[in-house]
């Protein structure tokens, strides 16, 4: 992780850029350390090096303000350090900048009007409709965000525990939530920090950065281009030179998915990750179901 710095006019302060985003929209500032401490694990972390009198943070930045001389205040030579370890711990831990309810308190204040009762609607559909079903069938999803200007709703969903394929749990929860909110053009899902604590501590090879060229290869184009029939493919693991894939949705029990597997998906990772000699698919194929669900 490279984190990029950047001096301001006034010498107390520094701009920290860590190269992602770090809130939504808007500015949140921690003047308070104890306020800081109770609604940001970041900024807690921040508030814990000596001379670090308040914590801003912007949609791609962290911008510190130290004690100054006066208060016989540390140097940047001095502080910047543990500036940059505290950043970089707090983001290889998967916690979030922002705490659950100041987040959502952040991005509300960021919507029009118009956009809050639409924000507001799915967060009642999300949970008084979805989440009970889904907790009930070992799974659970929580409210992430609205993009106003592509009508894009983000999710976070834990599919760790589910009975049914996760593809078809979400083209179920689409369908539940264009149904009832008809402003809605998509819906995307992320995957809850807590699913990937939980596998990645078990499969090492998650964890490698092959792993994560791989995940951003199936989201980003491999996904994409056999959502259209249902199918949905995921990285189990990595050993050695062989990456481990679970085909679930349409894929799941279908006569071409070896097809699809050793002419496109696997042709696509060992390009992209030359160190992967073979992929091979983990699939209980003979479990497959029908991956369209009208909605909860």
């Amino acid at each position: 992780m490279f984190i990029q710095t950047l001096p301001s006019a006034d010498e107390n302060k520094m701009q920290f850029m860590p190269g992602r985003q770090v809130i939504q929209k808007g500015v949140v500032a921690f003047d308070d350390p104890d306020e800081g401490r109770e609604k940001s694990p970041l900024a807690a972390r921040l508030f814990d090096i000596p001379g670090v009198k308040s914590v801003e943070f912007a949609q791609d930045s962290i911008t510190i303000t130290k004690a100054g001389p006066e208060e016989k205040g540390p140097l940047w030579i001095q502080l910047k350090p543990m500036v940059l370890a505290a950043i970089m711990d707090h983001y290889m831990t998967g916690m979030p900048v922002l705490n659950a309810t100041s987040q959502s308190q952040t991005a509300d204040a960021g919507y029009s009007e118009e956009d809050l009762k639409i924000v507001n609607s799915i967060k009642e559909l999300v949970s008084e409709r979805i989440r009970p079903q889904l907790l009930d069938d070992g799974g659970d999803i929580a409210f992430k965000s609205y993009d106003p200007s592509e009508a894009t709703v983000t999710l976070e969903m834990d599919s760790s525990g589910l009975s049914t394929p996760a593809f078809g749990t979400q083209i179920k929860i689409e369908n539940t939530l264009k149904h009832y909110v008809p402003e809605i053009t998509r819906v995307r899902f992320d995957r809850m920090v807590q699913q990937d604590d939980a596998v990645e501590a078990e499969r090492p090879g998650l964890q490698t950065e092959e792993a994560q060229t791989i995940r951003t290869l199936l989201e980003t184009r491999i996904n994409p281009a056999i959502a259209a029939h249902g199918g949905y493919i995921t990285l189990i693991d990595i050993q050695q030179e062989t990456a481990y894939v679970e085909m679930a949705g349409g894929c799941q029990g279908c006569g071409m998915a070896d097809a699809t597997l050793k002419q496109g998906v696997e042709v696509e990772i060992k390009r992209a990750v030359p160190a992967i000699e073979r992929v091979l698919d983990v699939t209980d194929h003979a479990g497959g179901t029908n991956p369209y669900y009208v909605g909860y």
